[in-house]
């Protein structure tokens, strides 16, 4: 399978549409107007930093550039089709796009910041046997703009407020190494100072494992920080769950990450989830204290998060234990990241939509 052959983009629509678009591309959209080129500037501070949703809050322009605006320029974001939210606050909604397909996103609240959970593609073409989200195939990549859109329509779903710090996590559906040029120019507009100004250090990209898009990855000078999805320790078990282990292994992964450019402290998250009975050996706790320690790296411990027809279950508290006293003794950081939403099918690897995602809710609820 070629791991890099990307999905089919959506074709362009008849009329532009503002919303999620960035500094440039307002910048020519009011040129073409036949407005000054500032007018750009004005547009997309009110588009992230204002967050507005329609023409006539656009107060700093005149009524008739409102009204050319509204006869001419669409201003839709992403659709919430869905939203559940679970006990522990976070709220998992389902974003209905323009041509009528569906992804997820996960909006999750603390005390002192929000952690936004978006998606880069709809579907995914990795396989990986324990997400959800791996069942559906790949349907297609988003554009930016979609990218963009699930942001600020949750942050208006939630009435965010101003001055709360915002994480950004690609952990939704989707490889984002395989949509990477549609991810950075999202993730240009969401860093921009002027707009949603959210710093770089607050944006993580989770990828299963492509060695050429991480080494693409580190050639921009300003990116997100880099997560893993690692999951097993050795490629017997990880070409099992993981495809991507067939095209580049354990050793190739590695000597990646070794070469992998990291500004000043920044360490690459490695995210390992446990499944009970195939990854959670003592063992597997001694190589992945040894594979850490090849690069400056962190690892984030995920219990496995069960969810109908995936045949894995979670790890005892004990093993979680055991793996995170391993580490720590070999000088890993290590935290347990207890996924939040699982109950609302929220949590990591939980999301799936389509036909897929009505099936396993079918099926849980005949249960």
């Amino acid at each position: 399978m070629n791991w890099e052959q990307p999905a089919p983009e959506l074709s362009p629509a008849t009329r532009p549409n503002a919303a999620g678009a960035g500094r440039e591309a307002l910048k020519a959209l009011i040129s073409g107007l036949g407005e000054k080129a500032f007018r750009g500037g004005q547009l997309f501070e009110g588009l992230y930093v204002q967050r507005w949703t329609s023409w006539d809050q656009f107060s700093t322009f005149s009524k008739a550039l409102r009204e050319r605006l509204e006869a001419e320029v669409d201003l839709t974001w992403p659709a919430i089709r869905e939203s559940r939210t679970a006990e522990d606050g976070a709220t998992k909604h389902v974003f209905r796009l323009g041509d009528g397909m569906e992804v997820e996103g996960v909006h999750m609240p603390y005390a002192d910041r929000t952690t936004l959970c978006i998606s880069s593609q709809v579907g995914c073409a990795m396989g990986c046997t324990f997400c959800a989200t791996g069942q559906m195939g790949i349907r297609r990549n988003l554009g930016a703009a979609e990218i963009v859109g699930q942001v600020v329509t949750m942050l208006n779903h939630h009435h965010h407020p101003a001055g709360l710090p915002v994480n950004l996590v690609f952990m939704g559906m989707g490889e984002p190494l395989h949509n990477l040029a549609q991810v950075m120019e999202a993730f240009e507009i969401l860093t921009d100072p002027k707009g949603l100004a959210i710093p770089p250090r607050r944006i993580t990209l989770s990828t299963s494992g492509l060695v050429p898009g991480i080494q693409r990855l580190g050639s921009f000078e300003r990116r997100p920080r880099l997560a893993v999805s690692l999951n097993a320790t050795t490629d017997a078990y990880r070409n099992r769950i993981m495809p991507v282990n067939r095209a580049w292994n354990l050793e190739a992964l590695s000597a990646c990450l070794q070469a992998f450019p990291l500004g000043r402290g920044e360490r690459i998250t490695l995210e390992y989830v446990l499944l009970h009975g195939v990854t959670d050996s003592a063992e597997d706790a001694r190589r992945l204290a040894d594979y850490a320690k090849g690069f400056p790296s962190k690892v984030n411990l995920i219990p496995f998060n069960e969810h109908e027809g995936a045949g894995y279950q979670s790890p005892t508290e004990a093993t979680l234990d055991l793996f995170g006293r391993v580490l720590s003794q070999n000088g890993i950081p290590v935290m347990v990241r207890r996924s939040r939403g699982q109950e609302v099918g929220g949590a990591c690897g939980q999301l799936v939509r389509g036909s897929e995602a009505e099936d396993l809710e079918a099926d849980a609820s005949a249960q």
